[in-house]
């Protein structure tokens, strides 16, 4: 026989409880707002660094370690974290689909670099790059448009109960702003 989990929620999604939180919140924030900014610097540096060492120890095809390739390895990695960050910054300001085109055309190309090293046809590079930026592309497309869309009805509804926004066009352009 299955049970209802009892939930610390009332019949409108307000929570109830010990620590009721934000209102409208139904999910609680595990993490604090200091780790939440730590890991929104530290997980870019951290993949960059990989990603340099990949591409150093895809370049040196087994061989010794020279001062060429931590050359590049280093190269990398501050070129992976200054585009990184660039996308970042950018996309967030774009449309949907250029957002996720934004960042799949970064995935293809971080791809691309690194499939280059290893010395296989050009063709076989580019068409790898081609495959993995369209379905990254269509991924985030698709969870944009299924996760995107119900946050800016929350806001917009959220801005109008408040009376900050007139109608619900203004609404949503204000809560993306915010």
């Amino acid at each position: 026989m299955a049970h209802a989990i009892p939930a610390h929620t009332t019949a409108t999604g307000t929570r109830t409880g010990p620590d009721p939180g934000p209102p409208g919140r139904t999910t609680p924030d595990v993490f604090g707002r200091r780790t939440h900014l730590l890991m929104k610097w530290a997980m870019p540096v951290v993949t960059a660094l990989v990603y340099g060492y990949w591409v150093a120890s895809v370049r040196r095809h087994g061989g010794p370690i020279t001062g060429w390739n931590l050359l590049i390895g280093f190269l990398s990695v501050l070129v992976f974290a200054v585009l990184y960050f660039a996308v970042r910054a950018v996309s967030r300001r774009l449309p949907r689909e250029a957002h996720a085109a934004v960042w799949g055309a970064f995935a293809g190309s971080a791809l691309g670099f690194l499939y280059s090293g290893s010395g296989v046809a050009m063709f076989t590079c580019i068409l790898a790059s081609l495959l993995l930026a369209a379905a990254v592309t269509a991924t985030l497309i698709y969870h944009y448009y299924t996760r995107r869309d119900a946050a800016d009805t929350r806001a917009a509804w959220e801005a109008r109960e408040a009376g900050k926004a007139h109608d619900a066009r203004t609404a949503v352009r204000e809560a993306r702003t915010t």
